[in-house]
């Protein structure tokens, strides 16, 4: 049997690689990757020596990829998995062909690094004890609206993905279904031209008005607590102490 390495990339900052993904790809037999353009740039200012056999492995071609992938294993191969950044499975390709290979029963190695969402949500100042992410949402604007009312009274933070031509019609869009909380848009994460915009949601949707928005962007939002939330009557002090017994409920956890 193979080994499967799914291994985390630098979401902008190629510095953000690990010593341990820099080692383990240079150790592989073959590799998957979503771009082979993109993940190059990273053999090349590590001059980390390249696999025998890199190809391509995303939405479109997920299906054939995946069977090449487990014929590889099946040769006993060191196989690894990665995305343009951050890791594989996590709102890119990924997650069907690791179950495939527990299925067949070979051995998968995760290997850890950048992401957007931690990187996000700490960077929002928005609670962390518990969030929800979303990945990216429907397009259509019904869809849209249905996605955000399935957590309008949950409590947790949420985190999600948005293509920067939608920011402003989903600042909306959570305004209208989640009221005014706070929130914030991040762009750009880790990359030179990095911003960190917080604020209510109408404040933000206002700052995003008719803005060329470039870059990727993530979004938190905080979860349904009437101290994240303009349009909230202040709590009394019984909903204070159930919110403290909710808070010390999930930190027990």
């Amino acid at each position: 049997m193979g080994t499967l390495f799914v291994i985390a990339t630098p979401i902008g900052n190629l510095e953000d690689l690990t010593y341990r993904a820099a080692r383990v790809l240079g150790e592989l037999d073959a590799l998957a990757c979503e771009d082979t353009r993109v993940t190059r740039r990273i053999f090349e200012r590590y001059s980390i020596p390249s696999p025998r056999t890199i190809f391509a492995y995303h939405d479109h071609n997920e299906e054939s990829a995946g069977k090449r992938m487990l014929g590889l294993l099946a040769e006993g191969l060191k196989v690894g998995l990665c995305t343009d950044g951050g890791y594989p499975g996590i709102s890119d390709p990924g997650y069907r062909v690791i179950a495939a290979c527990h299925e067949a029963g070979h051995r998968i190695e995760i290997v850890p690094g950048a992401g957007a969402v931690p990187t996000a949500l700490l960077a929002s100042g928005l609670s962390t004890s518990s969030y929800t992410f979303k990945g990216f949402p429907p397009r259509k604007p019904g869809a849209r609206k249905r996605f955000l009312e399935m957590d309008r009274d949950l409590p947790h933070t949420l985190v999600l993905f948005e293509s920067p031509y939608r920011v402003e019609r989903l600042l909306g869009e959570a305004l209208e279904v989640l009221g005014d909380r706070l929130a914030a848009v991040c762009v750009e994460l880790t990359k030179k031209f990095e911003q960190i915009h917080r604020g209510h949601l109408s404040e933000l949707r206002e700052q995003f008005q008719g803005r060329n928005v470039k870059g990727e962007i993530t979004m938190v939002i905080a979860g349904n607590n009437p101290r994240f939330c303009r349009d909230t009557d202040e709590p009394d002090a019984d909903d204070d102490d159930e919110e403290d017994a909710w808070e010390q409920d999930v930190d027990d956890e």
